[in-house]
């Protein structure tokens, strides 16, 4: 069973692994462990992660970043509609009216859900897990901002599912750091003691989160979280290329937004200039070459001036702060820590605001990029049978006020009521009772629309069925089941009618349930897209295969190149290597011009048309190596076996037990190996190295093997045994002598008698985390 924790960013995404020794976040297959959250669509296959990334500059308008900010919102959307303008890549709407990405994805236009793109960067991720695992991979835990609403988080396990996971558990980003910070924890007050209050602050590429936790031994309650989706890395990239677009612009007279590639090459070098600023205060120069119409660009900035520019941003720092402390109403005397992580936790500007605002040092005990990915693993971990790990239970809350409302013929109207308000425990279960004589429909929405980052408060729309009236004509009960899950996600899990069953006296009347059917439509458009996600997989991997192909070929060809003047020249004739270099030379031409775009059969034919060539050669090189071994066997073996010959002849002792006829045997044998060598040897002294051997070295070694075959057992045979005179001897004691040996044989001593019985025991695999 598999235990891993993704955390998909913005930007970039890391993978955690539980393995017997602890957890660790795993590296790619570039040896990095961090994987960009970048997909790139080409002709024939498509890139995921860094391989995506390196196209982002000369495939601009198919390579996609930042769409986790588009997870299940409309198209029509303002915040979509205002994003649009800023992208590189094109959005279009999709039939269901969410949001998609439009690119040319083999030579087609394509256009994608958020979820689809999401699976494919959750595809490469569990391949980077399962290699590291050697294993296949199926349950896991995945991160998600914790201002996510229902609908995104929905639009996160639709991905999951599409790229083939069974996720456990959709955890917060603060969350999962908080649990990393915890579980590790020695020090932790008892269950009945005061709890230890700690901040955690996550200041990401794209959002900046703030929750306080309250730990005890074994226990992790979310107390309140606050967040501004809108502050984060990149809006401080976004002020590094407003300034330079206007210094080009002064300097060089460039419109840069004009071009889209250029632009993408200023957003890189300036988040490179971003981090330089952030370890140094002093002016730090931004060059690149070649920017836009051949010209090359340059300009200077200092950590002082970039703060400037930023004031209006670096205010935005304090607001959640504020509202996470009036939320759980605690004293800054009241928080033992403050921890912070993230990407853009590093900006010197933030971190002082943050720390000036609790008036203590900032904690950094944990990875600032790697934490969410190890809290996520370890989540994973508790929720698998397969590890064994400390007891550690966690409580979440509810981000938004949830209300439902419905209509009520009592009220003649519409009716509501707040089922899960702000901060509210999670994952939670209400049951709500209703009067009802006919089926009826509820609206579950957010409550508080001006504090969410998404413009629809509508969550879904539950209708409970098969209602009908008491035998009576009265109303009957109805009672409703609401729940937020593990997730974060609020459902009707189900309903139940209650009916009044005449009974005799003191028994109480039975229920019966009506269980909720699940949405089949849904399951059906997700099986589609599982399958596309499979046949893109595929799509790859022929690629991959084919470009492989390509490889070898070119391969060959320089390899055979350099050795043709180096180790083979002398094994080759002057007309055959002229013609061989020509034939090389050739199918690079062709390699660069046609054979650029072919079927991967085409590059495979062609590699066997070089090899028909080149192998005669190679080969005269390996029996050149090899043959002088071989022969210096041979002669060995056949030295060997004339000296135990004359030895024989020569009375010697150590041989006269041997059978005369055999011997005369071993000796023909000898002499006719001895000649049919020498025979092979003068024939191959008279050829060139450039013309293929007389005798080849698996020959020798079929000669050397035929000869110890005849040979060997007879003069190995060994000398018969005289066996001495037998004596009388007192018969033999059944029992041990000794009365202590006997019982150290009887207790199964390993030393003594017989040995102790092995311990069989299966192990299963177990990580204790102390």
């Amino acid at each position: 069973m598999s235990v891993v924790g993704f955390d998909v960013g913005f930007q970039s995404c890391y993978v955690a692994v539980a393995r017997a020794g602890g957890i660790e976040t795993v590296a790619n297959e570039y040896s990095d462990r961090c994987t960009p959250s970048f997909v790139s669509f080409g002709p024939r296959n498509r890139s995921i992660g860094a391989a995506a990334k390196n196209q982002v500059v000369t495939n601009c308008k198919n390579t996609v970043q930042g769409f986790k900010r588009f997870h299940g919102r409309a198209f029509s959307d303002p915040y979509v509609q205002a994003e649009k303008s800023s992208l590189v890549f094109d959005l279009a709407q999709m039939p269901t009216g969410t949001t998609g990405i439009k690119v040319m994805y083999m030579e087609e236009e394509k256009v994608f859900s958020i979820e689809q793109v999401t699976a494919m960067l959750l595809t490469k991720l569990k391949e980077t897990a399962e290699a590291a695992l050697k294993k296949p991979v199926a349950d896991c835990v995945i991160s998600v901002p914790s201002f996510f609403t229902d609908a995104e988080r929905r639009s996160v396990m639709d991905a999951a599912q599409i790229a083939g996971l069974n996720c456990l558990r959709l955890m917060n980003d603060t969350t999962a750091v908080a649990l990393a910070y915890g579980i590790y924890k020695q020090d932790l007050p008892a269950p009945e003691e005061k709890p230890r209050i700690v901040v955690f602050v996550d200041v990401g590429h794209a959002g900046y989160q703030v929750s306080v936790c309250a730990f005890n031994k074994g226990k992790l309650k979310v107390l309140g979280s606050a967040f501004d989706p809108e502050l984060g890395g990149k809006d401080f990239d976004e002020v590094l290329v407003k300034y330079f677009c206007e210094e080009f612009a002064q300097k060089y007279k460039l419109d840069v937004r004009s071009k889209p590639r250029a632009l993408v090459r200023l957003y890189q070098e300036c988040e490179k200039l971003k981090k330089l600023m952030s370890a140094n205060s002093s002016d730090l120069p931004l060059n690149i070459e070649c920017f836009m119409n051949d010209i090359d660009v340059s300009g200077t900035l200092n950590r002082a001036k970039f703060e400037e520019f930023c004031a209006e941003l670096l205010t935005k720092v304090e607001a959640p702060l504020r509202s996470i402390m009036e939320q759980t109403r605690l004293k800054k005397d009241d928080i033992y820590a403050v921890e912070i992580i993230g990407g853009a936790s590093r900006i010197t500007a933030i971190k002082e605001r943050i720390s000036k605002f609790f008036g203590k040092e900032l904690s950094t005990t944990l990875n600032a990029d790697e934490a969410v990915a190890r809290g996520c693993a370890l989540q994973c971990a508790i929720l698998s049978p397969a590890f064994k790990v400390r007891e550690f239970s966690i409580t979440e809350v509810v981000p938004y006020p949830i209300s439902l409302k419905w209509t009520s013929a009592a009220d003649e109207g519409i009716s509501d009521c707040e089922v899960f308000p702000k901060n509210h425990a999670a994952p939670f279960s209400k049951v709500l009772t209703f009067y009802r004589r006919e089926p009826f429909s509820l609206e579950a929405y957010y409550n508080n629309p001006k504090e969410l980052p998404y413009p629809d408060p509508t969550m879904g729309q539950f209708n409970i069925q098969k209602v009908v009236p008491q035998p009576s004509g009265e109303s009957s009960k109805v009672k409703v089941k609401v729940r937020v899950n593990v997730h974060g996600v609020f459902s009707v899990s189900s309903a139940s009618l209650v009916e009044v069953v005449k009974s005799a006296e003191g028994e109480e009347p039975m229920e019966t349930d009506t269980p909720a059917k699940e949405d089949e439509v849904n399951w059906f458009k997700k099986k589609k897209k599982i399958f596309y996600e499979g046949k893109m997989i595929m799509q790859d991997k022929l690629e991959k295969e084919r470009n492989d192909a390509k490889n070898y070929v070119e391969e060959y060809v320089y390899e055979m190149r350099d050795k043709l003047h180096g180790v083979l020249e002398n094994f080759v004739s002057e007309a055959d290597r002229d013609s061989f270099s020509l034939k090389l030379e050739d199918t690079e031409n062709w390699l660069y011009e046609e054979g650029e775009d072919q079927q991967k059969q085409v590059y495979i034919d062609k590699l066997a048309e070089l090899k028909k060539l080149g192998e005669p050669i190679q080969n005269r090189l390996m029996e050149a190596e090899e043959r002088p071994k071989a022969l210096n066997e041979l002669g060995r073996q056949i030295q060997q076996y004339m000296k135990v010959v004359e030895a024989y002849k020569a009375k010697d002792e150590l041989y006269d037990h041997l059978d005369e006829l055999e011997v005369m045997k071993v000796e023909k044998q000898g002499n006719e190996t001895m000649t049919w060598m020498n025979n092979k040897m003068n024939l191959q002294s008279k050829q060139s190295l450039s013309q293929d051997p007389v005798v080849k070295a698996q020959e020798i070694q079929a000669k050397t093997k035929e000869l110890y075959s005849a040979c060997n057992h007879v003069v190995t045979k060994p000398k018969p045994k005289v066996e001495p005179p037998k004596e009388e001897t007192p018969a033999e004691q059944n029992g041990p002598v000794n009365g202590q040996e006997g019982s150290e044989a009887q207790a199964g001593n390993p030393e003594k008698g017989q040995a102790a019985p092995e311990n069989t025991e299966a192990k299963l695999p177990e990580m204790d985390i102390d």
